[in-house]
């Protein structure tokens, strides 16, 4: 465990226990990796997906390649919105391109080849909460599996993908059983067509959806538009492809169109109220651009570190192997987050910080915390669940106009984590009650 739970305005140390004790900090993590995005880059930031092509452009055929570069973006496609694909198609139109002797590339080369976080476990590697992380994301890089659900002990099929992935082998594991919640899992590595599906669904049910992530989204959205552009009476010569490996010596591309994502804000706002690893780990990836082409996940580990430490935050000693909090081997201090938070309320990023945070007994992964208790709407924080591990860190608005802020770690912890967070909540209630 490690405890700290301090006055804002006074700095008065409230309750303390081994505040700076090293613990797993699952998705308080996010606090880290948002807090520097939004001190970095700015609330209004928005994230560019730019349309180039190679070759020439003449009596209305491109004779070369159109290509996707992406930045980083986890929101392009969120939630299969495409609509944005029409714009594209637009785009080229504009630019007076009516044939494409050539194929639509999607161009992943920001990041390295090295989609997947080294540090998290194999079990969670192609599951839609550990996604491939890559400089052109798409459609959450998630993938609806729609399964049939049988008579208990049969193997559920799989009837569909959304979106549609004819290409991917499923070898299909899952047994339908007597459960009532999704006990299914799926396995695979970034670009790789293979998906072994495991555990167990509830029998008898009819149809059954589960998640996992998609193996190369680039290529998916490269596709989507190959098809948004014939559709639309543009030939496309070649089908589509993509790009996973910086090259220094690309030879330049003429910019068509510049997409830009939603404003920052929103994007911190998704990825701590809804705990979105995808936002978070591809918002950690980034920063590694910072250092060097391609981005890595080491010079990511290594930038994040260095920004906090430098702004007065005790990590040089933290575990830092990613930027959501998934990595088992991740560990910080309650002291490092309470710093963090102190330097977040003074910041001029203040309101579009606070705004992000989910609100006890209402929003996000907040809403069963001290719901209809005194502290009911007087939380903002972020949590944290892994298993044995439940932790919280945020702000607390006290009846008094005081601001108190805290967080609490607790890792290993025997017992269910719904079981843990009614401690934590009983521990809040009563400090609060005690220095009121």
């Amino acid at each position: 465990m490690s405890v700290l739970v301090q006055n804002l305005r006074t700095g008065e140390v409230i309750d303390s226990y081994r505040p700076d004790h090293m613990v797993p900090p699952a998705s308080v993590m996010k606090l880290l990796t948002t807090g520097m995005a939004l001190e970095m880059l700015g609330k209004d930031y928005r994230f560019p997906t730019v349309l180039e092509y190679s070759g020439t452009i003449e009596n209305g055929t491109l004779s070369g390649n159109l290509y996707i570069h992406g930045s980083c973006d986890p929101s392009l496609g969120w939630e299969g919105k495409t609509a944005f694909l029409s714009r594209w198609v637009n785009a080229v139109k504009q630019a007076g391109i009516k044939r494409i002797n050539g194929a639509v590339i999607a161009d992943m080369t920001m990041l390295d080849g090295d989609a997947q976080n080294p540090g998290w476990l194999c079990e969670d590697v192609g599951n839609y909460y550990a996604p491939g992380i890559f400089g052109l994301n798409y459609y959450g890089n998630t993938m609806r599996i729609t399964l049939q659900s049988a008579e208990p002990g049969s193997v559920a099929k799989v009837i569909a993908t959304a979106p549609k992935m004819e290409e991917v082998c499923f070898i299909n594991h899952i047994r339908c059983d007597k459960i009532s919640y999704d006990g299914a899992f799926v396995s695979g590595l970034p670009y790789s067509r293979e998906r072994y599906l495991s555990g167990s669904v509830p029998s008898n049910l009819g149809s059954f959806t589960i998640k996992g992530d998609l193996p190369n989204p680039g290529l998916l959205l490269a596709r989507h538009f190959t098809s948004s552009l014939r559709e639309s009476g543009v030939p496309v010569s070649k089908e589509a492809d993509y790009e996973a490996d910086y090259n220094p010596l690309t030879p330049p591309r003429t910019a068509l169109y510049t997409h830009y994502s939603e404003p920052l804000s929103e994007i911190i706002k998704e990825t701590n109220v809804n705990s979105n690893n995808l936002y978070a780990e591809a918002l950690f990836r980034y920063f590694g651009t910072k250092y060097s082409l391609p981005g890595s996940v080491h010079n990511s580990q290594d930038f994040l570190r260095d920004y906090w430490r430098r702004r007065g935050v005790a990590v040089q000693n933290a575990i830092i192997k990613d930027g959501c909090g998934l990595a088992p081997q991740d560990a910080v201090s309650a002291k490092a987050f309470v710093q963090l938070l102190t330097i977040m309320s003074r910041s001029a990023n203040k309101e579009a910080w606070i705004a992000s945070l989910p609100i006890s007994g209402q929003t996000g992964t907040l809403k069963t915390l001290c719901a209809k208790t005194a502290l009911d709407g007087r939380i903002h924080a972020k949590s944290g669940t892994i298993s044995g591990t439940k932790n919280f860190a945020g702000y607390i608005d006290m009846p008094n106009g005081d601001t108190w802020v805290f967080a609490i770690l607790i890792s290993s912890a025997p017992g269910k984590a719904r079981n843990i967070q009614t401690v934590i909540q009983e521990y809040l209630l009563d400090v609060c009650r005690e220095n009121r």
